[in-house]
């Protein structure tokens, strides 16, 4: 059977393609390629129309707008790169509709999943991550009246060399379209606790879509038995979902063994140097199997590796995730973004 994405391709549409740059940026008609070069620019021997401003520069401290569009519509396809140092140090943020408060809210490199601050390739369908540090997004994000996608630089010097493309079709929304939401957290585990909180509080009708993780051991030895728990439509103590195990859940097994990337699951980092922190990347995108909620949602995992008599042993480690959802809107508040050093890595 044909999927339905495929399946459409061939359809003629009434949508309209636009899409937002450094040398467009706000995606207008014949907006392109209008900057004209000064005598400094790489461009300045070809004039205007030949790559005059490609980028753009995040000054510290500041947040600076993306793009800016009016509805309705759908963001298709998102590609920033960026040096690294903006990984964790500035945050995307996206808001549907003229909301106060985003429906996005996640560091740039995190949403990315390329986290630790670190840069390395992701193969999925859904974010692809090149080399050297070309990142995609083609998460769907639908709005009605108008979508507005920030970026702020929590750094205090300035962040230069920022490029960005975003993509949208401007075309009628759907009434049962949800809207996009990502929300980053993080924890430190304990023995009494193991559990890492990757939503709570969720309230409305949507689906949960993925998960990325960004996992340092603070132990050594195996770390992934713990299970993934999704709490659905009133559950109290019991879960309606329940995993088997972290490897398990991001499609591998008995101790992964090795990385891998593949269009909806995958485990791309496995970092093991001198003098640092074990660390992992995984990532578990719900394309094909979202998992649907009427009223609210929390979603949990645990941290458990092996005591030596065979019996599990509850860690303490230190774990960052991306929670990924559709939802109707108003959502409920989310929870406050650490601050720049509550984000660094250990």
């Amino acid at each position: 059977m044909t999927p339905e994405f495929l399946a459409s391709l061939p359809l003629l549409s009434k949508a309209e393609t636009r899409s937002i740059s450094a040398e467009n940026p706000d995606g207008a008609k014949g907006g392109g390629a209008k900057a004209e070069p000064d005598a400094g620019n790489p461009g300045s021997a070809l004039g205007r129309g030949w790559k005059v401003r490609p980028c753009i520069s995040l000054r510290a401290g500041q947040t600076t707008t993306l793009a800016e569009i009016q509805g309705p519509g759908q963001i298709q396809h998102i590609w920033i790169t960026v040096d690294a140092k903006a990984y964790r140090d500035c945050v995307l943020r996206m808001y549907w509709d003229g909301e106060a408060e985003p429906s996005v809210e996640v560091p740039l490199g995190d949403f990315f999943a390329n986290g630790h601050g670190l840069r390395y390739s992701v193969n999925s369908l859904m974010i692809a991550v090149n080399p050297s540090g070309g990142f995609n997004s083609y998460w769907p994000m639908p709005f009605r009246r108008s979508a507005r996608v920030t970026i702020e630089n929590q750094r205090p010097e300035d962040i230069h060399g920022l490029y960005y493309q975003i993509t949208y079709a401007l075309q009628e929304v759907p009434a049962e379209a949800a809207y996009f939401h990502a929300q980053w957290r993080r924890s430190d585990t304990t023995r009494k606790i193991p559990e890492h909180v990757l939503l709570e509080g969720i309230r409305g009708q949507g689906h949960y879509v993925g998960t990325f993780l960004a996992w340092s051991q603070l132990s050594n030895g195996w770390w992934g038995e713990g299970e993934i728990k999704f709490f659905l439509d009133g559950d109290g103590q019991d879960p309606t979902i329940c995993g088997t195990g972290t490897e398990d859940y991001f499609g591998g097994a008995w101790g992964f063994g090795d990385t891998y990337s593949t269009p909806f699951l995958g485990y791309p980092l496995w970092r093991r140097v001198e003098n640092e922190l074990p660390r992992h990347g995984l990532y578990r995108w719900h394309v094909l199997d979202p998992i649907r909620f009427s009223q609210n949602l929390r979603v949990t995992i645990q941290a458990l590796g092996w005591w030596p008599n065979h019996k599990y042993q509850p860690l303490t480690d230190d774990i960052a995730s991306v929670a990924y959802w559709y939802q109707s809107e108003p959502h409920a508040a989310f929870p406050v973004l650490p601050g720049r050093e509550g984000r660094f890595s250990r």
